[in-house]
């Protein structure tokens, strides 16, 4: 009983000093805070491509991808345009495209079609890797049967492999 005594009495005077040990502290009012700065609508430097980039930026002009004979894959040469409308893609999701795969005459009909569809899937393909969404992207196949040379040479033929970027919601 007497150690339970002192402990209680040693417990109480340590309370009554802290407690008459007030430090004396000034009270410092908290820091102002500043508004947030007030929302604006992009603007042209903002780094968001709007509808008339379409027709003003010189990488989003270019619309039509072209591949070599009898190939699927894209050439490297065309990377840049695809982060171009990928960039677009991403800053405008409600816009849609639709990718025509073509091919040259050579070939028969089901080849041309197979092939201009793997043309196609492959510019989604590498849309999709530059961050644009798929839901946006449709692949159609002309085969060769929109040609936009109609000579029976080289050079022309080129032209007609390819797959064409269309905007169909901007």
């Amino acid at each position: 009983m007497n150690t339970t005594f002192r402990v209680v009495a040693l417990s109480l005077m340590s309370v009554a000093v802290l407690a008459g040990c007030k430090k004396n502290t000034k009270e410092v009012p908290p820091p102002a805070v500043e508004p947030p700065p007030a929302m604006t609508q992009p603007t042209e430097n903002s780094g968001l491509y709007g509808p008339s980039d379409l027709d003003t930026d010189a990488c989003l002009r270019q619309r039509v991808v072209y591949f070599d004979l009898d190939q699927d894959s894209l050439k490297p040469e065309f990377q840049a345009i695809m982060s171009c409308h990928a960039k677009y893609l991403r800053d405008r999701p409600s816009s849609r495209i639709n990718l025509e795969g073509n091919t040259d005459e050579r070939g028969s009909r089901e080849y041309n079609l197979g092939l201009g569809e793997r043309r196609g899937n492959a510019v989604s393909s590498a849309l999709q890797a530059a961050g644009g969404s798929g839901a946006q992207l449709s692949v159609v196949s002309y085969g060769e049967e929109r040609p936009t040379c109609t000579e029976s040479n080289e050079d022309c033929w080129a032209k007609n492999r390819r797959v064409e970027i269309v905007y169909t919601a901007k």
